[in-house]
């Protein structure tokens, strides 16, 4: 699925279309369209930026375009005449601009508009965004401390709250790199890991921003996409597993990802609050659909425990 490096190169190619034109037709389809916010006609488009798997497109009257993609959303960008590639039924935002410009959004899992001070609230409870430049890391390892020590790795990581930017592909990515098993409560980890973990993850993302091919190691991906393949670190048939509330695959190599359990004393503390399919996956699920900056998907939100 496609996760915050993919984001960010769509809303690159967006920004590149649309910023500084001037609106010159917007529609929104759907059932809340009649109540939502529009720029005026000849508004302009003053930029589009991506937070986390979320995207932005602001417009100079102070209104706001707020998409989340999910699991089987686009956003597609045509010239005048071009044949559009989905179902004119599909489509949830029309924005046509001077120049002969035209974005489409297609089957997103959300739409929705503000103007002036009212700002998404998904968007404002995103941890920091770890495509960014400059992450504020000590927040996210805060943001972090704060959910239940008995929160399983994996699903820690897809918490949007602590950090914005890792899905399903780098969650099992970055646990490889750092050699730690997804399935390691949150508790349990070295008190240095975090910190390790999130780098990673912003190295990993940020190297991806300017490529159509994901890669997080010589030959492609190092473990997402490849059971029962032998690892390209030691030769051990790769394991999948579901994991947490949405039963999202995730894929380790359990030799050089040795299992780690929470210490008795931290594991009396609390219950977990993720359950895992009692066995492994006999088939491996595919990788994450590549995508073109015309047209992408973003992964959705991620069901996570509550903090305490």
């Amino acid at each position: 699925m496609p996760e915050g490096d993919t984001i960010h190169r769509i809303a690159r190619s967006l920004h590149a279309a649309l910023a500084g034109t001037r609106v010159r037709r917007f529609e929104l389809r759907g059932r809340a369209a009649p109540r939502a916010e529009r720029p005026r006609s000849g508004a302009t488009v003053t930029g589009v930026e991506a937070r986390g798997k979320h995207l932005l497109i602001a417009f100079d009257d102070g209104v706001v375009l707020h998409t989340h993609l999910g699991l089987h959303g686009s956003w597609h960008l045509y010239r005048r005449d071009d044949r559009w590639k989905r179902p004119g039924t599909q489509a949830r935002v029309i924005l046509e601009v001077d120049g002969g410009t035209t974005a489409v959004c297609f089957a997103p899992s959300l739409v929705e508009t503000t103007r002036g001070a009212q700002r998404p609230r998904l968007v404002d409870d995103l941890g920091p965004d770890l495509c960014g430049d400059d992450p504020d890391l000590d927040d996210a390892l805060a943001r972090l401390a704060r959910l239940d020590p008995a929160t399983e790795l994996g699903v820690a990581l897809l918490d949007q709250r602590v950090a914005a930017g890792i899905g399903n592909v780098y969650k099992s990515e970055v646990c490889f790199a750092c050699r730690v098993d997804p399935f390691t409560p949150v508790g349990a980890l070295d008190p240095k890991l975090p910190r390790t973990l999130l780098e990673t993850a912003c190295r990993l993302l940020r190297a991806n921003l300017t490529t159509g091919r994901r890669r997080t190691v010589d030959g492609g991906l190092a473990v997402y996409g490849r059971a029962r393949r032998p690892c390209r670190r030691c030769g051990t048939p790769i394991r999948t597993r579901r994991q947490g509330e949405g039963a999202r695959s995730t894929y380790w190599c359990p030799t050089c990802q040795p299992a780690r359990r929470a210490p008795a004393s931290r594991r009396s503390e609390s219950t977990p609050t993720t359950a895992n399919a009692a066995t492994d996956q006999t088939k491996p699920t595919s990788p994450a659909a590549r995508t073109s900056t015309d047209a992408t998907n973003a992964g959705t939100p991620t069901r996570t425990p509550r903090r305490k």
